[in-house]
């Protein structure tokens, strides 16, 4: 008994260590196992680290009854993050479910992604390996796959493009006064009761009114004077010619004393013999009974004696007019022209500075529109807000205010009263700003498709929600065909490095922020065009000093990291 006890000892503190010289012999000999990362230096995309490996294990390496966990991980300076899947394998001996590699070697491909935070940008892909047999297991050393991460994805602006609502002020506004002269036929003399008449009282005042009013400008003065379409048309011809000289006399006199009317071309009179257009109009407007046929006449013939003529064979339609529309045909129609002059827009600031109550809505939003500092502009249109509740302009510029001073929350309440005015386009526009900023891209993206009719602004909103998820051919369409940062950055995601460089040297202005400019530097790194790149990276540096320690880790300029002019300029 006690000899068999003792085999069994034997034989299990063999296979015991045949077990640990297999796992042994396996971490002993990792090194021989090939490799390959795509990519080769990892990159973030859509907000996540995407990697795909292929391992190859060479002939007699994989013991038949062992079992490799192999977990790739990211480390970086203060932490790590593992891979969720973990790809496990095992020897052909194994009775188990998982990707076998036989005795006489074998391949396995691995593809995950994980979540991208701004600590990995510099780190190190790493795997780590635990092999077991039966219940023994060994851990392999770490072993380095590749560096990471190109984070340049992250670099995208998403700052908001709100569109303002316009004001409606005009500083000039044109009026006429008008008033008329009517005279007895066949006579060009201007009778006392016609000087007496409503009209012409009402235009003497508004001459005199006008005149004293230093924002009130007379611009000029009009006379047409005509005779009725009756009669010989050479003494109408005169006849008209002689009503325009004595209504220009009667006219210029009320301007004798006003400076403005000795302007050269302040009067202009005009004459016209037969009034075919006066007499449609009034017997379009008559209830004479045969009206039809008189217009008829008008239509068919052109010649006014034939006109006449035809006209005067209706008897009783030619009486009818005798007394209802040709009288209001002999007349001079006097028109004085002006221009009511509304504040400057010097003056319109400083009003709004000090008293906007007494000014109009369309003056309070001009001068938010006219404003240059972002708080007077935020307080110029809170003033019209206050003074309009109703006013969807006033509560829509508000809260595209408040997005350039920094505060989406507060701007979003502003959005929610002019919606509740009326949820039109523009509002949806600034809405889907606040959530873009915010970092709330599907509600943006919603708010953006939501549109009846996309703008400039909605698709420049989703260039940057398409450059978030990674999807760079849409980021490019929506961004059109201006030159700007973000359409430049889409340009080198996608891989069209050149059109990039293309875009970037159309950019009329560079972004004191430096972004244009540092993308210049990816752009020259990419280009392996050193001068490019170093002059674009010191372009940005001069914007902004900060972005040298960003340059100092960028694996994008991984291959410059030891190169003297770069290492000069990124200290």
């Amino acid at each position: 008994m006690k000899k068999i006890r003792s085999s069994f000892i034997l034989i299990l503190a063999a296979a015991f260590l045949a077990s640990c010289s297999g796992l042994n012999k396996m971490k002993k000999e990792a090194g021989d196992i090939k490799y390959e990362v795509t990519p080769k230096v990892l990159e973030a995309h859509g907000g996540l680290v995407n990697v795909t490996i292929k391992g190859a294990f060479p002939e007699k390496y994989f013991n038949k009854k062992a079992t490799l966990e192999v977990t790739p991980v990211l480390t970086y300076a203060g932490g790590e993050t593992a891979f969720d899947k973990v790809q496990v394998l095992q020897g052909e001996k194994v009775t188990a479910n998982n990707k076998v590699i036989t005795y006489t070697g074998g391949d396995f491909t691995y593809t995950s992604a994980i979540p991208y935070k701004e600590a990995m940008k510099k780190s190190e892909l790493v795997l780590r390996t635990k092999a077991s047999i039966k219940d023994k297991s060994l851990d392999f050393d770490p072993f380095k796959l590749a560096d990471g991460v190109i984070a340049t994805s992250t670099l995208v602006e998403k700052h908001a493009r709100s569109i303002y609502m316009k004001d409606n002020y005009v500083r000039i506004i044109p009026e006429t006064k008008m008033a008329d002269i009517n005279y007895v036929i066949n006579q060009a003399n201007i009778r006392n009761s016609e000087l007496k008449a409503e009209d012409i009282t009402l235009l003497k005042e508004y001459i005199s009114l006008v005149s004293a009013n230093p924002n009130r400008q007379l611009k000029g003065a009009v006379i047409s004077s005509y005779a009725s379409p009756d009669g010989k048309f050479d003494e109408n011809e005169k006849l008209s010619v002689k009503r325009g000289t004595t209504a220009d006399k009667f006219i210029k006199k009320e301007f004798d004393k006003i400076e403005a009317a000795k302007a050269e071309g302040f009067f202009n009179s005009l004459t016209t013999a037969e009034d075919w257009d006066g007499f449609k109009t009034e017997v379009e407007n008559s209830t004479i009974q045969d009206k039809d046929l008189i217009l008829r006449v008008l239509s068919m013939y052109s010649d006014p004696e034939v006109r006449e003529k035809e006209i005067k064979n209706m008897s009783s339609a030619f009486e009818a007019l005798k007394t209802d529309v040709l009288p209001t045909l002999r007349r001079s129609k006097m028109m004085v022209n002006v221009d009511t002059i509304g504040r400057s827009d010097e003056q319109i600031l400083a009003q709004a500075k000090s008293d906007p109550e007494v000014m109009s809505i369309e003056e309070i939003l001009h001068a938010g529109t006219l404003a240059t500092d972002a708080n007077d502009k935020l307080a110029f249109f809170k003033a019209a807000a206050e003074k309009d509740p109703k006013c969807i302009r006033a509560h829509n510029n508000v809260g595209c205010a408040l997005l350039s001073l920094g505060k989406p929350d507060e701007a979003l309440a502003a959005f929610d009263k002019a919606k509740a005015i009326e949820n039109n386009d523009v509002v949806k526009n600034n809405t889907g700003f606040v959530y873009l900023v915010k970092g709330d891209m599907a509600k943006a993206e919603e708010l953006f498709n939501s549109m009846t009719a996309a703008t400039t602004e909605s698709k420049w909103g989703l260039g940057v929600i398409a450059v978030t998820k990674g999807e760079y051919d849409k980021a490019v369409n929506y961004f059109g065909t201006e030159p700007c940062f973000n359409l430049a950055l889409a340009q080198v995601l996608k891989g069209d490095v050149t059109k990039a460089k293309a875009t970037l040297d159309s950019m009329t202005e560079m972004c004191k922020c430096g972004k244009p400019s540092y993308l210049k530097g990816i752009v020259g790194a990419r280009l392996d065009d050193k001068t490019y790149m170093l002059n674009g990276l010191k372009e940005a540096f001069g914007f902004k000093a900060e972005l040298k320690d960003y340059a100092k880790t960028d694996l994008e300029f991984a291959k410059y990291f030891a190169d003297s002019a770069f290492m000069a300029l990124v200290q």
